[in-house]
């Protein structure tokens, strides 16, 4: 039986964006609230217009996703879940429209670029929207048979378009990586699975500061699976790291890596204490 949630979750974009499909899939039952900004997102739950934001932080084909890394450290916010959704992209038409009828899609030019070779194969031109959703939105209001667009399912329920061809990727394992964050932090273990722990961090300036605040990881065998450097304030000399770590702070190699860490650090600041998406691991 799937777990029903309450209260309400936020989200950037417009109804049918993939972020409104993380929260249908990883909080089916909540209320949704889209947001025009990933700052509007963080202050709708900071005001307490929702209980939860759903921020995508990174993609499988196309990296980490721009400003959320700056953003989470001065959020106020704490991450108490992870969630991996599956890209899967479609291409939405009119009721009724047949696939030889379609001459152009619409979408974000990221998806644009993932189905080239379908486009290419069903000889479709590429018209680029502000973003997936969105673009479903406007072919549904123009109501022309030749324009289709590239988003989710969930889009195309929404704007009332018919599927045409499912799953059209040039990729079948893109993936983003959704962070479920809330007002209060929840730094207990739960699930049956494995913990993950993010923090950000700022090295003393020593000889090979990094170096040795990372030791600590690896004699206490601790995986880290995300290590990212990003610069502070615009400031070259001063640079900021996003760790993932598996395993949990009450863990005592944890315990003695975080140790070891602030030992050799100026600042070290706890994002949040979460369980492990079992698709993290396949």
């Amino acid at each position: 039986m799937t777990l029903q949630y309450s209260g309400t979750i936020a989200f950037q974009g417009e109804p049918g964006a993939y972020s409104h499909q993380a929260c249908r899939d990883a909080r089916p039952g909540m209320e949704v609230l889209p947001c025009r900004t990933f700052e509007d997102v963080i202050e709708a739950v900071r005001k307490g217009d929702a209980d939860l934001a759903m921020l995508p932080i990174e993609n499988s084909t196309y990296g980490r996703v721009a400003d959320i890394h700056s953003l989470l450290p001065t959020s106020g916010l704490h991450i108490v879940d992870e969630a991996f959704v599956r890209v899967h992209i479609n291409l939405l038409a009119l009721p009724g429209t047949k696939l030889e009828a379609v001459e152009s899609a619409m979408s974000h030019t990221v998806l644009l670029g993932q189905c080239r070779n379908f486009l290419q194969a069903q000889n479709i031109n590429r018209i680029t929207g502000a973003d997936t959703a969105g673009s479903a939105r406007i072919v549904a209001e123009q109501g022309d048979p030749k324009v289709a667009a590239l988003a989710s399912e969930l889009a195309g329920e929404i704007y009332g378009l018919d599927c045409i061809a499912r799953h059209i990727e040039d990729k079948q394992d893109n993936t983003t990586r959704f962070l479920i964050m809330s007002r209060t932090p929840d730094l207990k273990k739960r699930g049956q699975g494995r913990m993950m722990t993010t923090f950000v961090f700022r090295v003393r300036n020593l000889p090979a500061a990094l170096y040795k605040a990372l030791g600590g990881f690896a004699t206490n065998g601790v995986n880290m699976t995300k290590l990212e450097s990003y610069m502070v304030e615009g400031s070259f000399t001063a640079t900021q790291f996003y760790a993932d770590i598996e395993g949990h702070p009450d863990d005592t190699n944890v315990r003695l890596a975080l140790d070891e860490l602030r030992y050799f650090t100026s600042n070290v600041t706890l994002l949040g204490v979460y369980p492990a998406d079992p698709r993290r691991f396949t």
